[in-house]
């Protein structure tokens, strides 16, 4: 580690911990986490393609962290600023967020050589990303080629952007400034990279390079411009409590739209070429400071190198330049060999994404539509995809006759158009769709069918930690259940007859529902582990998700480390909680693991209590008291068994992506012992293409 790298990490050191409530700040864990995806890139083991699309996802993170957290921390920053009774908190927000701006240019450094070093390593390979496309004169012909047959047509016109002023320039769009002050503003959509096989070798072209080689002289403007990007606050608040159901969807567009115009928080630019008086200009334009203005060397268009290696992948590289095909278990009878309905009669099924497919779900949707005894079908949709065959299935079925009720959450962030298409798309059809218009986002994740059998119905619920979205299943990482269990199907009928009738659901047997239980419950567990601790009984807490902060929580998790608890979290991404400090957190270990695939699942395991929940929620505030969350019970002994055998005891063992959180607050890879490498997501992968012999669930 370099003088340099040394010195960045004690200033990080130095404000990750509040010494007064031993929490680590939220934000700067965050940026850890970025640093640890960012590691993924570096670490030679993964397939070359597969780490540049690592890269592009730190720039894709960053975007997000700039359009949403560093938002939220300049207002908070503003409001303590005001109140003097509080001034020692204004100032250690203050130093965090001058530490997340001077932690920028550091990182961005991090990623350039990364991208110079893939650069290299691709070359062996015959593909070369170019980085000045003058090099020679060969490989300038070949440029002017891509950007006159793919980059201009792309481009608007500019005599009609000649007008346009520097606030049209949407959040995340492009823009590039030219010595006489005209302005072009690039089309959402422009790719940030161009592929093409010229003589046995695949050449790669930066828009940006592109554009500062060619454009001037394809408009006649003098060859100097400013490229740059904006980035805009998008932390849009959308309150639509006592909202008319049929405004919903107006009052969202209007309210997403002022995304694009808000307050401008970071412009990124590209360097070697840079007229800082056009620099200065814009930022005094924009009333921003030179500390959120970050230069770049080659390209702002990293994040669009995820989409890279797919494109390069129809151009016949080799197969070693990615991971392997993952081949997915689809069990009987989803296999449709079987009949889906009857076999749930006889047991609940488990699956875990994505190593089981996610054909689970729609096969199970299909059986539902096309059995003439099924009577209604209701589902959340929080993010679903395009084309999706979950919607297509709705609309089949409510085409049929039968009832169908879907739940819509409209203030999905950054999904919320994308929701109201499919609003849309659903009632053309019929579907009867009904927004979540509460003060809370709907968050849960769940199905219902009811089926008529004889004189009674019959309840298939399905509920998972993840969307349905058959795109993030194959790359997340979730965990599923169908049950015919009457409790759990008796309470998802409350729960969706609650939220049509703008009530939370109360008085459920086995589902926990926040914001009204789960928080309660959770704490009632960790001391029912305490209790029996204390009185020398076996205690153990295992916990995974996406972000541990909420802070009665943690205290509640101190106390049981102090009364001889074992604790392991394994938390992807923020963490508040400190470990290992003696006398408070000693008997708590917590690690990271990011691999191949976004661990997203969650999961709740105490061992003396006996019960295991797998949720929707993450350990946030928000999770807990803003949103509709669904944490349901693991009921059937093979599956308990399963997740207590073959799942937590993988996740403790990973010794080859799992990062350990020390007591410095500072994330540590795990050491290897004995040879014996663990790596959690390659033995889940061997799980289900071996069908899961020899497991519980085999049984």
């Amino acid at each position: 580690m370099s003088e340099d790298s040394t010195q960045a990490e004690d200033s990080l050191v130095s404000l990750l911990i509040d010494r007064e409530s031993l929490l680590i700040d939220r934000d700067l864990s965050w940026l850890q986490f970025n640093e640890r995806v960012l590691a993924q890139g570096e670490d030679k083991s993964n397939p070359l393609l597969e780490r540049l699309k690592f890269l592009g996802i730190t720039s894709s993170n960053f975007d997000e962290f700039f359009m949403v957290r560093f938002a939220s921390l300049r207002r908070k920053v503003k409001d303590l600023k005001n109140r003097k009774s509080r001034k020692e908190e204004y100032l250690r927000q203050l130093q965090i967020q001058e530490e997340m701006l001077r932690s920028v240019p550091r990182f961005i450094g991090k990623q350039r050589r990364l991208f110079d070093s893939l650069i290299r390593d691709l070359v062996e390979h015959n593909i070369q990303i170019v980085k000045n496309c003058s090099a020679d004169q060969e490989l300038r012909a070949l440029a002017r080629e891509v950007f006159f047959e793919e980059v201009l047509p792309l481009l608007p016109g500019f005599s009609e952007q000649q007008a346009a002023r520097l606030q049209h320039i949407g959040n995340l769009q492009k823009a590039i400034l030219f010595a006489d002050r005209g302005l072009l503003i690039v089309p959402r959509g422009m790719p940030g990279f161009f592929s093409r096989r010229h003589k046995k070798k695949i050449w790669v072209f930066g828009f940006e390079d592109l554009v500062g080689e060619f454009l001037s002289d394809a408009l006649g403007k003098e060859n100097k411009s400013l490229v740059f990007r904006l980035t805009r606050d998008a932390d849009v608040v959308l309150d639509l409590k006592n909202e008319d159901s049929e405004l919903i969807p107006e009052i969202v567009r209007k309210k997403i739209d002022s995304r694009e115009h808000r307050k401008v928080l970071r412009i990124q630019y590209i360097a070697p070429t840079t007229n800082q008086d056009d620099l200065e200009r814009i930022s005094k334009f924009f009333k921003i400071d030179t500390e959120q203005c970050f230069s770049h060397k080659y390209s702002l268009s990293l994040k669009d190198l995820i989409a890279l290696p797919p494109a390069l992948e129809k151009l016949d590289v080799s197969k070693k330049l990615f991971y392997p095909p993952l081949k997915q278990c689809l069990p009987y009878p989803f296999d449709k060999k079987g009949d889906i309905l009857s076999e749930l009669e006889k047991k609940d099924f488990f699956f875990h994404h994505p190593y089981d497919s996610f054909l689970s779900y729609t096969n199970f949707l299909e059986a539902a539509v096309l059995d003439k005894n099924v009577e209604s079908i209701q589902q959340t949709v929080y993010r679903t995809d395009a084309l999706s065959d979950v919607t297509n299935l709705l609309c089949k079925a409510a085409e049929k006759g039968k009832k169908v009720r879907v739940f819509i959450e409209p203030r999905a962030r950054f999904d919320e158009i994308n929701n109201i298409s499919l609003a849309e798309q659903l009632r053309s059809a019929g579907v009867e769709v009904i927004f979540a218009s509460s003060s809370l986002k709907m968050h849960a994740k769940l199905a219902n069918i009811t089926r008529k059998k004889g004189k009674e119905l019959q309840s298939f619920t399905h509920l998972s930690t993840g969307n349905y979205n058959a795109q993030t299943a194959r790359v997340y990482t979730d965990m599923a259940i169908i049950t015919a269990d009457e409790t759990i199907g008796s309470d998802a009928r409350v729960f969706f007859d609650s939220i049509a009738n703008k009530e939370l659901p109360e008085d459920l047997e086995a589902l926990l529902i926040a914001p009204t239980g789960l928080h309660k419950k959770l704490l009632k567990l960790i001391a029912g582990e305490i209790a029996s601790a204390k009185k020398g009984e076996s205690s153990f807490i295992y916990a995974k998700m996406n972000a541990l902060i909420d802070p009665k929580i943690i205290v509640s998790l101190y106390q049981a480390s102090q009364a001889g608890v074992k604790i392991h979290l394994n938390v992807r991404g923020a963490c508040a909680l400190l470990p290992g400090v003696k006398g408070l957190s000693d008997n708590i270990t917590i690690t990271s693991i990011v691999d191949r695939f976004l661990e997203h699942s969650r999961v709740y395991y105490f061992k003396h209590e006996g019960e295991i929940y797998l949720s929707s929620a993450d350990w946030m505030p928000r999770n807990f008291f803003s949103r509709l969350e669904i944490a349901f019970p693991i009921k059937d002994d093979r599956i308990y068994d399963f997740i207590s055998e073959n799942v937590i005891p993988v996740y403790l063992q990973d010794n080859v992506k799992a990062r350990k959180l020390t007591r410095q607050g500072v994330w540590r890879k795990t050491p290897v012992r004995d040879g014996n490498r663990v790596q959690a997501q390659k033995v889940f992968t061997a799980l289900a293409e071996k069908q899961y012999v020899k497991t519980p669930l085999d049984r």
